[in-house]
């Protein structure tokens, strides 16, 4: 079990203020475009900056130079924030990334011939949420990826794959996936990092009022859900994959939140013929 949340959270927030002593690429900084405001669900924790207004570029396929207008930047937590912008972490909250699920054993969704993979990713394997031991330890580890966003000086996490249950054949619940979102909020809230919440649109009130501070969503005018969204969250990131032509009717009927931006789908580096990044207007 891990130590109480008081505790955890209290010596969470010290090492991130420690770290950030030492030089300012240490710790959580906010761009001059983001202002600190009280979280969107309510938790009043001082400091924390949503997404400001104005242009993002979605780069979790290579960190690259943003291009003009960018204000936000979404890396992986693998990469170095975007220097004067604000920028997410992404996280893979509630799946293994590649490769790694040998260091999540007994954590992993068991079918009757091992582990559960993603359909459409068959190298990540669903984390079992289902009982409160088990989210707990994975809270135990994630919450070091997020510390160490905080501490590399991002301003927010993205945490996909919370609609890892849909894939559980019915082992795991909406439920279950949000209790371990809550955890991993606590815990970003105290080292002074926005939370957002990834898809799940049937879903996004439950996560507004587990803590989610704002979304970051995929094809929602494809799927006609950002109106959804927007009906939650003050704050609505959308990547679509649309072509050109789609997505700009998309743009022009005004089907797309304001921060909305057509990329590619493997979400090149500039240097790939493939590598597409296009915003409304």
């Amino acid at each position: 079990m891990r130590p109480s949340r008081a505790t955890e959270l209290l010596a969470l927030a010290v090492a991130v203020g420690l770290a950030g002593c030492s030089s300012p690429s240490d710790g959580p900084t906010l761009p001059p475009s983001a202002t600190p405001v009280t979280t969107a669900s309510g938790s009043g924790e001082a400091g924390i900056a949503l997404p400001p207004p104005g242009g993002f570029d979605y780069q979790l396929g290579g960190a690259y130079e943003p291009p003009s207008g960018t204000v936000i930047v979404v890396r992986d937590s693998t990469e170095s924030p975007a220097p004067g912008l604000y920028s997410i972490c992404y996280l893979n909250g509630f799946q293994s990334q590649p490769g790694e699920d040998d260091a999540w054993d007994g954590l992993l969704l068991e079918g009757a011939d091992g582990p559960i993979a993603d359909p459409g990713w068959p190298d990540e394997y669903l984390f079992d949420t289902s009982t409160e031991a088990n989210r707990e330890a994975i809270a135990e580890r994630m919450g070091k990826s997020i510390l160490e966003c905080a501490q590399k000086g991002f301003d927010a996490v993205e945490l996909d794959n919370l609609d890892s249950h849909t894939r559980s054949d019915g082992a795991l619940t909406a439920e279950d996936n949000l209790a371990l979102a809550a955890l991993y909020i606590a815990d970003a809230h105290a080292a002074g990092l926005a939370v957002g919440q990834k898809n799940s649109v049937e879903i996004a009130a439950q996560g507004e009022a587990a803590g989610f501070d704002f979304a970051v969503t995929e094809e929602c005018g494809q799927y006609q859900e950002c109106a959804e969204y927007l009906a939650v969250y003050d704050v609505v990131l959308d990547i679509e994959y649309r072509d050109a032509a789609d997505f700009a009717a998309m743009c022009a009927n005004g089907a797309l939140p304001p921060q909305s931006v057509r990329r590619d789908l493997e979400l090149t580096t500039p240097e790939s013929p493939d590598y597409v990044l296009e915003r409304c207007g």
